[in-house]
């Protein structure tokens, strides 16, 4: 564990620096989820995972789940759409705890972060809010003019101070020879496990939706477990309201009353 000081000027521990990834890039295969609730965050703790990642207004609560992991906050991207916004919000997101701030804004952001020291992870291949341009949702890569460009965006990156890359759903054998070539740190989402993360959204790894994308795989099923919380709920509302309708409820073990001879004194004083 690293002893650091946050932006807020307050001692710390880390179980990653910025430093500390970039020394095992390419040594050591990291995994990394989300986290936008404390008890996301504690649950990434407590089941060994090295990094977090989520939306930066929720740093203070994913700091309180997990007070000693890496954590990358998410400037959305329609939510702060000035530079100035995104500075802001960066130094918020430092402020309140985070160790590195995510944009899928361009180069120029990237610099202008990475300028004031702040560890920037940019947002490379498919970037869904941007999919228009590739014709839709779809791998990133899949010929070699199309590998080049994206490797031409990975040096630009690179030259403009970013420290970390999310992947996003690049083919595999592409994903692999950049990640080998690039000083990036590369988180892997979807594209296969030749990033030096690897990276899946907490409610994907836990099944919490009934359909995922193609690159995610679910090893819980909460989905089912939230269908039979939604039974058991209605179930305990219709027979509260049933019991409350036929005056079964409340009963004896849910009051408290007034002694016979105390409550005869009452009614004999009321007017």
């Amino acid at each position: 564990m690293k002893r650091i000081y946050d932006w807020d000027a307050r001692p710390q521990r880390r179980n990653y620096t910025a430093a500390d990834l970039r020394a095992l890039k390419g040594v050591r295969k990291l995994v990394q989820t989300t986290a936008n609730a404390t008890e996301e965050a504690a649950a990434a703790w407590e089941s060994g995972l090295d990094l977090v990642m989520g939306n930066a207004h929720n740093t203070k609560a994913v700091r309180v789940g997990a007070p000693d992991m890496f954590f990358t906050a998410a400037i959305s991207l329609p939510d702060f759409p000035t530079d100035r916004d995104v500075l802001n919000a960066a130094f918020r997101a430092m402020k309140d705890g985070a160790d590195s701030v995510y944009t899928a804004r361009g180069p120029h952001v990237v610099e202008m972060l990475a300028r004031e020291d702040i560890p920037v992870m940019c947002h490379l291949g498919l970037v869904p809010r941007k999919s228009t341009w590739n014709g839709g949702l779809r791998a990133i890569g899949k010929t070699a003019g199309e590998a080049l460009e994206l490797w031409q965006a990975f040096r630009r990156m690179e030259d403009a101070g970013a420290f970390s890359v999310e992947a996003e759903v690049i083919c595999v054998r592409v994903m692999t020879e950049i990640s080998r070539r690039t000083t990036l740190v590369t988180s892997s989402l979807g594209s296969g496990s030749g990033g030096d993360v690897i990276y899946l959204f907490q409610n994907d790894i836990c099944g919490a939706q009934p359909e995922r994308p193609r690159h995610a795989r679910a090893f819980g099923n909460l989905h089912a477990l939230h269908e039979r919380m939604k039974v058991e709920r209605r179930a305990a509302l219709e027979a509260f309201a049933k019991e409350a309708r036929d005056g079964s409820f409340p009963g004896q073990d849910e009051t408290a009353d007034i002694d016979d001879a105390e409550y005869e004194a009452f009614c004999e004083r009321l007017p």
